[in-house]
């Protein structure tokens, strides 16, 4: 019913969207201080690791769940961690996405040293909420795989985010422990590059502004972000890779500045079963009474 209301994109709703893949993501920050004219940059820099996971998805819900092998050798570091969780609900033209990342293990550079910080840990948490106005447009083609975009299509999608992070470098001193605060709002556009029947290139790029608060200092900040994909697709089979890169950067009033990266690479491959008809009877009795 969804295709034949809209030839610009398949839905895959009634069917139950698995996968696999391999992630590599990072949340990188960039300490700035202008003290009497001197200017001094920092980069803390997680501990490299790499995932792999697994991806449910079915109607309006996606979950995945990832975790550090220890069979990539950038793993073996006894000292670092990292996990993180991901899930996205959609609402009519609706999103609400929600991140948890948990990381070990730093490494701070400067222009003369690097110096390694294996107990500090990094605790993030938070969101963002959506709005896609163009019902032509499929952002689950570009960020999933359970719709795909049939005909080339883009969309403004105004994005309002939120996220805490806790910083610690694990020392007794209380100086060691920081909490953030980010608030932004950032417009944006996407745009589904339909090449072939199987094949589609996606794209989409944000400029917002909100503020940062950092242990109770309030200052401006920036937002930029950049999404690329590039996907194969058959109603059963699927494989894409996908570049996302998420900035915060605090404006130029501030004299000590915190800079911080959200990046991921994603590399997936998955099948489409049908849906068990237990598994359908439980969701028809949620969804009546909930009404999602």
């Amino acid at each position: 019913n969804d295709t034949l209301q809209n030839s610009y994109k398949k839905s895959y709703n009634d069917k139950i969207t698995t996968s696999l893949y391999y992630l590599a993501t990072s949340n990188n920050f960039q300490i700035e201080s202008n003290v009497e004219g001197q200017k001094t940059s920092l980069e803390l820099i997680p501990d490299r690791r790499e995932q792999i996971g697994v991806t449910a998805s079915y109607k309006f819900i996606d979950i995945s769940l990832g975790f550090a092998p220890k069979f990539f050798d950038v793993n073996n570091n006894p000292k670092s961690k990292h996990f993180n969780f991901g899930t996205r609900f959609y609402y009519k033209k609706w999103m609400q996405s929600f991140t948890f990342i948990n990381q070990k293990g730093f490494h701070a550079i400067t222009e003369k040293i690097q110096v390694d910080f294996p107990r500090m840990r990094t605790t993030k948490v938070g969101g963002s909420t959506s709005y896609i106005f163009n019902d032509k447009f499929s952002f689950k083609a570009l960020i999933d795989q359970n719709e795909w975009q049939t005909k080339s299509a883009g969309s403004f999608i105004p994005s309002f985010s939120f996220y805490y992070t806790n910083l610690t470098l694990n020392i007794p001193d209380e100086s060691s422990n920081s909490n953030m605060y980010v608030f932004s709002v950032a417009p944006s556009y996407f745009y589904n590059w339909v090449i072939s029947k199987k094949v589609l290139v996606g794209s989409g790029i944000a400029f917002g502004a909100g503020i940062n608060d950092n242990d109770g200092v309030v200052s401006g900040l920036y937002q930029v972000d950049l999404n690329l994909k590039l996907a194969y697709n058959t109603d059963r089979f699927f494989a894409y890779a996908t570049l996302n890169n998420i900035n915060f950067l605090q404006g130029s009033a501030a004299d000590d500045k915190l800079n911080e990266n959200i990046s991921s690479l994603k590399i997936s491959v998955g099948y489409r079963f049908n849906t068990p008809k237990k598994i359908t009877e439980v969701y028809d009795k949620v969804n009546k009474k909930l009404g999602l």
